[in-house]
């Protein structure tokens, strides 16, 4: 009678023998998941030795089903990022810009804490310690990792590497409160004027203006739109015709690594798609700024270089800080006008109009990120208190 089959993911009987340095090995034959019945062996200074570490390598091994992957527990960690990346163009779902990000990220955060560790040395502690040290310098460079890490880590429990990801168990990060801040009337008008001096030819240093800074500016404060939409802005996205100005955000500006920038074919988010009705500040710099366009297909984008090529986002920030750094005013960034919107909208009609004009989903984004508190209490109060607690005359 034939001796039975070891059911899948069992071994059979452990032998031993005995190496002339004293050594000794232990062997079993063990049934892996594709049904093939492999010769497994560990050694040790002793047979109890040999047989507990033959032990621990079949348990290890029944944890796992083998997938398509080389990868093990006792793989380096660069070769599971090399795999990441790798399982991320193969679904490709992601933008390039977001690609490159990630890539970016788990290259520049991640990478030099974990190049020199296995797969089976990455646990909870390490990842916790990681992520705690990185936020003590920058909470958004912590949280960037912590987004890679999950997800390359999350990719060897999928394939059957790990049996758990360490990341689902690591402390949560604590943002640091901090104030959305904003630009008031008389700030933004001192910004106006820096840049109208600029423009005008005066100041003494940097390129030859070509009065674009102004426009991109109007057309920001007028639509709460992010740099890069507005530089995304075509002719066709533009109606200063009708009783109702109005431009239409559909697209943005990107610039990948290796690539020339360009207009990418929709913005941020699909909530970001929106049509704006324009104030008349901005539909006047729309008009002017149109009237200095030389392309006249409804394809041509509004701000554009000489050559009618996409501007950067980089260099208009550059421009910008150069010119306001000129009239002594720092620490404004293009951002920093979509705030300077949300707040005014926000303290005339409400965080909803304002959540609605910058395309956000949910207003407490608006309210934690855009919405600059008004520290000043309703006055009535004092009207109140005196009626309830006045001196009587």
């Amino acid at each position: 009678m034939s001796r039975p089959r070891l059911p899948i993911g069992t071994f059979g009987t452990i032998g031993f023998q005995t190496a002339s340095n004293g050594r000794v090995t232990a062997r079993a034959r063990y049934r892996d998941w594709d049904g093939k019945s492999r010769l497994v062996q560990a050694t040790g200074g002793t047979k109890r030795a040999a047989e507990h570490a033959l032990k621990a390598k079949l348990a290890d091994r029944t944890l796992f089903q083998p997938s398509g992957t080389s990868l093990s527990a006792d793989s380096p960690f660069p070769d599971l990022v090399t795999y990441w990346l790798e399982d991320l163009d193969i679904e490709d779902r992601l933008s390039k810009t977001t690609r490159q990000l990630y890539e970016r990220n788990m290259r520049t955060l991640v990478m030099p804490a974990f190049k020199d560790l296995t797969l089976r040395e990455i646990g909870v502690a390490r990842c916790d310690h990681f992520l705690k040290h990185l936020a003590k310098q920058s909470y958004n460079r912590a949280k960037q990792a912590r987004v890679v890490l999950r997800l390359a880590l999350g990719l060897a429990v999928r394939h059957e590497v790990l049996h758990r990801n360490p990341m689902d168990h690591v402390s949560r990060l604590r943002r640091p409160v901090s104030t959305p801040n904003a630009l008031t009337p008389a700030e933004v008008n001192a910004v106006r004027a820096a840049i109208a001096y600029w423009e005008a030819g005066r100041s003494p240093s940097g390129p030859k203006p070509d009065g674009q800074l102004g426009a991109i500016i109007e057309v920001m404060l007028g639509t709460s739109a992010r740099i890069g939409e507005v530089l995304a802005i075509r002719r066709r996205d533009i109606d200063v015709t009708s009783a109702t100005p109005s431009i239409r955000i559909t697209g943005t500006i990107v610039s990948r690594r290796g690539e020339p920038t360009m207009r990418q074919d929709h913005p941020k988010t699909a909530k970001s798609r929106r049509t704006v009705a324009i104030p008349s500040f901005t539909a006047e710099a729309v008009r002017r700024r149109l009237t200095r366009l030389e392309d006249t297909s409804p394809d041509a984008l509004l701000f554009c270089s000489r050559e009618g090529t996409p501007l950067t986002t980089n260099n208009l920030r550059r421009q910008l800080r150069h010119v306001l750094d000129l009239a002594g005013i720092t620490g404004v960034t293009p951002h920093m006008f979509r705030r300077t919107v949300a707040t005014a909208i926000n303290e005339q009609a409400g965080v909803d109009l304002a959540a609605e004009l910058l395309g956000h989903t949910d207003p407490k984004i608006t309210i934690q990120h855009y919405i600059r508190r008004n520290e000043m209490v309703n006055p009535v109060t004092a009207e109140m208190l005196d009626r309830v607690f006045g001196k009587e005359r």
